[in-house]
Parts: structure tokens; C-alpha cells; sequence
């Protein structure tokens, strides 16, 4: 807790908003995209899902393959408990809706199912993508799928799977994928893994996003080695996600924004 308190100090410090932003193409992301404020309907659904999940006071025994948990002692644990502690917050759920709808990818892939509260707001940010999330835990990819089916995400394909057995399989040869969301596995080996393979899904549009990249030092290690990667163009870090574009047309630049 002391690191991401030490690591949010200093990200408050070299932030900026808007006004600190002469790209075009950044300036047009956070006035359109990251500072809409206006109501959207999609906010409903994504509300009403999330009522749901915290409403459900079921027990499922959750399979962890990532870096562990920093909330939950027990692999036993509760629905209604996964949902308001280590799912997407609502204000986050809602930029990843803004950010889909803005960009229009057509397939979109989330590393990370969890109980798919990020899921719906990509699948409904634009429903004409095709939406692929990975989990390895089947009792959790379970309940999303329950719950991505009730609210009407059917442009979703849920993926039972580790991320590694997905990430060498068939699925990749010939993929192109406009959208990647990144929230598994948050070790720095794992995430700089899955940032080579994926690699060779990208197109000049691309659009990468990775959760928690203040999580811990290995996970800002990884930001810093993705941040200076040779086909790394564009990078915006919010504190909780780090952006990353490809624009071959634009000259390498960092932002770190307030969103």
C-alpha cells in the first residue's frame, strides 16, 4: 500500500490534463473521449450488472494464476465480494465504455475475464465488435458468461482458458485485433510476455490497454520496458491503466494524464 501511495504522489505531481496536451491526437482523445461527461444509456446497463453481481451472495472457489490477491486470503470467496473489491470500478467501467465507443475496434480481446463487469462495457461500447475474454478460472468465466447473457452482451465469446494456452494457440495466426485490455496475470514477466506475443495482432490503430501498472514495482518495470519498445509510438498513463498506440505516422511521446 506505501509503494502506490509513494507511486500516486509522484504521478499527481507530473500529470497534467488538457490543457498541458499539444497532440492533436491525444487532445482529441481526452476532450471527446476521457472528459465526456455527458449521461450515457450504456451506464445503466453497466450499473444495473454490477447491482447484480454485489446483490449475489454465492460462494465459488476462484483458481488464480496470476500474482496472487492483495484483498482475498481464501480461494473461497464471494460473488457480491469479487464484485465491489477487484472488479473495474464503476468510473472506470464507464472510460472503457467511452474508449470502445470512440474507437470502434472490431475485435476487441480482454486478457481477464473476472466477472466480466469490464466485458459488458467493452461488448456494449460497440456492439457491431466481436468481443474474445480469456479466464482461466472456470467457476468465475461461468458467472460472467451468466451475466454478460442476461444483460444482452451477445457480441461476446467467452474463452475458458489460460492466458499462456491461448496466447500460443491457433487463435492468434492471422488476428488482428483493434482493442486489447489487459487485467490477468500482474507480474512483470507475465505481462511482457503477453506484450511480445501480442505483438504481431497490432495494426497502425491499435489500441492497448493495461491495468494496475502502478500495482507494484516489477508492474512499473513493465511499463517502462513497453513504454520504450521500438514499435511503441504513444503512451498515456492514468495512474490505473497505461495506454499504448502504435501510430507509425507519430514521433514517440509519453503523457501522463489525469483522467
Amino acid at each position: 500500500m506505501f509503494f502506490q501511495i509513494k507511486s500516486y504522489i509522484k504521478f499527481l505531481w507530473n500529470s497534467k490534463n488538457e490543457h498541458g496536451v499539444h497532440s492533436p491526437f491525444v487532445f482529441s482523445l481526452l476532450t471527446k473521449c476521457f472528459y465526456d461527461k455527458k449521461p450515457k444509456s450504456a451506464y445503466i446497463v453497466l450499473n444495473n450488472y454490477r447491482k447484480s453481481l454485489l446483490a449475489n451472495k454465492n460462494f465459488i472457489e476462484v483458481t488464480d494464476f496470476g500474482a496472487g490477491s492483495k484483498v482475498f486470503k481464501s480461494n473461497i470467496r464471494q460473488i457480491s465480494k469479487i464484485a465491489a473489491t477487484a472488479g473495474i470500478s464503476p468510473k472506470r467501467a464507464e472510460l472503457l465504455y467511452r474508449v470502445t465507443s470512440y474507437f470502434e475496434p472490431k475485435n476487441v480481446l480482454e486478457i481477464g475475464t473476472s466477472l466480466g463487469l469490464a466485458t459488458a462495457a467493452l461488448a456494449l461500447g460497440n456492439p457491431k465488435a466481436k468481443v474474445y475474454t480469456v479466464e482461466g478460472c472456470p467457476q468465475t468465466a461461468n458467472i460472467a458468461k451468466e451475466h454478460l447473457n442476461r444483460f444482452d452482451c451477445n457480441n461476446v465469446e467467452n474463452v475458458i482458458s489460460e492466458f499462456e494456452s491461448f496466447l500460443i494457440s491457433e487463435n492468434l495466426h492471422n488476428t488482428i485485433f483493434d482493442l486489447i485490455y489487459f487485467d490477468g496475470n500482474h507480474s512483470k514477466k507475465a505481462t511482457l510476455k503477453y506484450f511480445e506475443v501480442l505483438l504481431q495482432t497490432v495494426n497502425n490503430d491499435s489500441v492497448w490497454i493495461f491495468d494496475d501498472i502502478h500495482w507494484s514495482l516489477e508492474m512499473e518495470e513493465a511499463w517502462e520496458i513497453i513504454k520504450n519498445h521500438p514499435k511503441v509510438k504513444v503512451t498515456i498513463d492514468t495512474f490505473q491503466w497505461g495506454f499504448v498506440f502504435f501510430r507509425y505516422e507519430q514521433e514517440k511521446e509519453h503523457f501522463v494524464i489525469r483522467s
